[in-house]
């Protein structure tokens, strides 16, 4: 099984308020602790896509940059992980746990998930009045990287090159009937988004949590 690994760090960080994908974590961006995890994992390559040194330019939407990393991977490539490198602390070892799952069950992806613990509202589009509640039992944070056989993952990204793609790359292959699998995922695989989650990246590193961990 030959793995390629994506990354993606071409957002704009509107909310973050920087270049999100370049700001350190430990003195490291956080692209780089992506593109590590990931070849720590054992993937045999991996295409940064974003303004990173040797990277490759990305698009306007999220998906559009994916297809952009997808086109550098090699046509041998049986499988391709996706990750964003907002998700800095996602372990080498949950990567691992995620290819043996996809080479044992055939599935076409395998994508780690987190329960939630808040009570999930439905709201208005002003965001003032509750419509209905949602059952959280049956719903899951999706996290990356997300895992998939590489010609599925190429045919859902050429199905979708034009016009609006789903959020996420499993939403693309699952569109095609594609089978997607999920794998328990790390809290500590948080998603920075703003800057006190960096603060509390920060946190989870001082108290142990770093990726390749058990």
């Amino acid at each position: 099984m030959e793995i390629w690994g994506v990354v993606v760090a071409a957002g704009q960080g509107v909310r973050f308020g920087a270049r999100k994908h370049a700001t350190r974590l430990a003195g490291k961006p956080l692209w780089q602790w992506a593109r590590d995890a990931l070849l720590e994992s054992g993937v045999r390559e991996v295409v940064v896509v974003g303004d990173v040194p040797g990277g490759v330019t990305g698009g306007t939407e999220r998906h559009l940059s994916v297809a952009r990393g997808i086109a550098e991977v090699d046509a041998e490539a049986s499988v391709i992980a996706v990750h964003d490198a907002a998700r800095p602390l996602a372990s080498a070892a949950l990567m691992r746990r995620m290819y043996l799952l996809l080479a044992e069950s055939g599935a076409d992806g395998v994508v780690p998930v987190v329960p939630i613990a808040d009570a999930l509202k439905r709201v208005d589009s002003r965001r003032v009045r509750i419509l209905d509640s949602i059952d959280r039992r049956d719903v899951a944070c999706a996290q990356t990287p997300q895992v998939f056989r590489a010609e599925v993952l190429r045919r859902a990204h050429a199905h979708h090159a034009s016009g609006d793609a789903p959020h996420d790359d499993a939403s693309m292959v699952e569109a095609l009937g594609g089978r997607v699998l999920a794998v328990t995922g790390e809290r500590s695989a948080m998603k920075i988004t703003y800057p006190e989650d960096l603060v509390l990246a920060e946190a989870l590193l001082r108290h142990g949590s770093r990726p390749g961990g058990p």
